[in-house]
């Protein structure tokens, strides 16, 4: 396990094995890479991140994932894989589920208007930009991507 705090000062745990906290996931976070390309959205005040967002009443894991991912991307996710989970310990703590995912589709026009849309960019760009939201930033987002490395070939088109 990983313990770091976040640019908001809050201390999280992150782990790489499965059903490590007591408290249940309500939140997901998706990482695509397609194309050599990562899958962003820009939220309007945050910036660049991944799409996640929180589980609806009698939505799983996995099905939120899905749904966050089209909401704020207009991309049709599948053969998502749990990579990993963490543990916000602010004021409500809460856990966030980590996926893999590949593209199904890419719709062209832009329904969203929880964020301005998909953004792709090269590792590169990722990693030069500007723009990231402050989650793209912390101790706990380099992990995540380091563990991303030993799956890339099995999901990166």
């Amino acid at each position: 396990m990983i313990s770091f705090q976040d640019l908001n000062g809050y201390d999280v745990k992150l782990s790489f094995e499965q059903g490590h906290f007591s408290l249940p996931s309500k939140h997901v976070l998706v990482l695509v890479k397609f194309k050599g390309k990562w899958l962003l959205t820009k939220h309007p005040k945050r910036g660049l991140e991944f799409p996640g967002g929180k589980v609806e009443t009698g939505e799983t894991l996995i099905e939120a994932a899905i749904r966050e991912t089209k909401e704020e991307t207009n991309v049709g996710i599948v053969e998502l894989e749990w990579l990993a989970e963490y543990m916000v310990l602010d004021n409500t703590p809460f856990c966030k589920t980590v996926y893999i995912a590949k593209v199904g589709y890419i719709h062209n026009e832009q329904t969203s208007f929880e964020t301005e849309g998909a953004f792709w960019l090269s590792s590169e760009e990722f990693t030069q930009s500007k723009n990231l939201s402050f989650h793209m930033k912390d101790d706990g987002m380099k992990a995540i991507l380091k563990k991303v490395n030993e799956f890339d070939g099995k999901w990166n088109d």
